[in-house]
């Protein structure tokens, strides 16, 4: 049986938009639309067997979400497969582990979403667009001093995503297995 991971993007924040993952499991267990659900780590990975309907299943966890804690965020899918070819494909060289990180996208980015965004930023900071995975290597002061905020990701991108490290999606990589 295959695995996934669904990500919820921005819960469990700075105290804003709270899940809590024991009662997000408890509450799609009893939901049932999932099998082996876990989660992983408070930032937002449901670990489960791979929904015969990724849409429908996305769109019944942001239900659930909805109903149980009022949190709208969106959730994305990501297969073992998926994760284990992001984690090969990305493309820098001898990245720092928790300046690297993956933005999980819900689907294409619009055209010109790269150019966009490399006129945002910062000295040191790359970006990659791989397939639906944007790759961003922050520089030295990481997330805290870059120009890449939420509103223009979203801007530039035309499609919502959330964010990962490399740690993570190693993590999620083995968890997924």
């Amino acid at each position: 049986m295959s695995r996934s991971v669904l990500l919820l993007r921005a819960v469990n924040v700075s105290g804003r938009n709270r899940v809590p993952m024991a009662e997000l499991r408890d509450a799609l267990t009893e939901a049932g639309e999932l099998r082996e659900v876990s989660t992983y780590i408070a930032s937002g990975n449901i670990v489960c067997a791979t929904p015969d309907d990724v849409v429908g299943a996305c769109a019944h966890v942001r239900r659930v979400i909805h109903e149980r804690f009022d949190v709208d965020t969106p959730v994305i899918h990501r297969s073992h497969e998926e994760l284990r070819a992001a984690m090969a494909a990305h493309p820098f060289v001898d990245p720092v582990e928790n300046l690297l990180h993956a933005m999980f996208l819900e689907g294409d980015p619009r055209d010109g979403a790269v150019d966009a965004l490399r006129e945002r930023l910062v000295a040191g900071e790359e970006i990659a667009l791989v397939g639906r995975d944007l790759w961003i290597h922050y520089a030295d002061g990481g997330v805290h001093t870059t120009k890449l905020t939420k509103a223009v990701l979203d801007r530039a991108l035309g499609v919502a995503g959330t964010a990962r490290n490399l740690r993570t999606v190693q993590k999620l990589v083995d968890l997924t297995a």
